[in-house]
């Protein structure tokens, strides 16, 4: 078993076959023609506008927020944020889906791809893929994030420039066949947007008729607002930026435990915001181990809540620290 690489876990019935890398790469990875990252030559196809108004009107909205305050809606924010960020996000999109760091039961798989969803950063399709693409060119010229394109292109911008549906048909059988083989995977890809405002709708009907909660009543359209603004809005846009401080943050600033190939780097309060993904040299140096705090005091709770799941027989094959072979150079 491999521990540092970035391909594709084969697990289940998405084993059996392997959809065959493009016959000739380019320097990034990918047979389609591709400008260089960040560059004047991308930006002139113009903006992926469904994206670009989606990451506006989300960061619009959470700006609602503080006007709409209550303890029902910051309770919201706080669960929303575990369930989206921890499990959904570190758990299962990253460490389960892309690194296949852990087994599970499929409908925990499908469970934890769909909350992965509800974060607002694209299908699990889409995350996973560009992931792995990420880890196999870390900061070189087909990293789709990497900061030495430019701060702000790792953090935010990287996912904006128009490439094309052609690009994302090959991004997704080059680097997550596996997944395209599953069909509630591809099921949630078609369902990211309506999921969204399903979301939105249930949160926003807790707050206009949750007398049990202590709220609805003579307040009931400020209660609502306030689950919607907090629960999804604010919540989704916190839960975007911890997560894309990893794509910027850890690649800039922190200390390293071991000598990458790349400039990967441990950022202590990037970890604390997102759930012990911010050991980010551990992580890119032994890819599949489920713990990304290597020293004891790097706090990890989502791999504490892997090992929880494994006591209870939730989560099995779990990839630890011991597992890698001596003399296993980091990547």
């Amino acid at each position: 078993m491999s521990i540092i690489s970035p391909q594709p876990p084969r697990t289940g019935s998405t084993a059996k076959k392997a959809v065959a890398a493009p016959a000739q790469e380019n320097a990034q990875g990918m047979s389609q023609p591709m400008d260089p990252m960040n560059s004047w030559a991308m930006w002139r196809r113009g903006a992926d506008w469904p994206t670009v108004v989606w990451i506006t009107v989300v960061h619009a909205s959470a700006l609602a927020a503080p006007f709409y305050f209550s303890w029902q809606g910051f309770t919201a924010f706080v669960l929303l944020y575990i369930a989206t960020g921890m499990f959904g996000i570190c758990m299962g999109y990253h460490r389960l889906l892309t690194h296949g760091s852990f087994q599970t039961y499929r409908p925990i798989r499908w469970l934890l791809a769909f909350l992965g969803g509800l974060s607002g950063e694209g299908s699990a399709l889409t995350w996973v893929a560009n992931h792995r693409k990420h880890h196999k060119f870390s900061d070189k010229a087909g990293d789709p994030h990497s900061p030495r394109h430019g701060k702000w292109w790792a953090h935010i911008f990287w996912f904006m420039p128009n490439l094309g549906q052609k690009w994302r048909k090959e991004v997704l059988e080059r680097y997550a066949p596996d997944m395209m083989k599953d069909r509630v995977m591809v099921w949630l890809d078609r369902m990211f947007l309506p999921s969204q405002f399903a979301m939105g709708a249930v949160l926003y009907a807790i707050g206009y008729y949750g007398t049990a909660l202590g709220m609805g009543g003579e307040n009931a359209v400020y209660y609502g607002c306030s689950m919607f603004f907090w629960g999804l809005a604010l919540r989704m846009v916190y839960v975007m930026h911890v997560t894309w401080l990893i794509n910027s943050a850890t690649h800039l600033w922190g200390y390293r435990n071991y000598e990458t190939t790349d400039d990967s780097k441990n950022l202590w309060w990037v970890a604390l915001l997102s759930f012990g993904e911010g050991w980010h040299n551990n992580h890119h140096a032994y890819q599949r181990v489920a713990a990304q705090g290597h020293k004891w005091w790097e706090l990890d709770t989502t791999n504490w809540a892997i090992l929880a799941m494994e006591k209870l027989g939730l989560a099995w094959n779990v990839v630890r620290v011991r597992d890698i072979p001596d003399g296993t150079r980091p990547a």
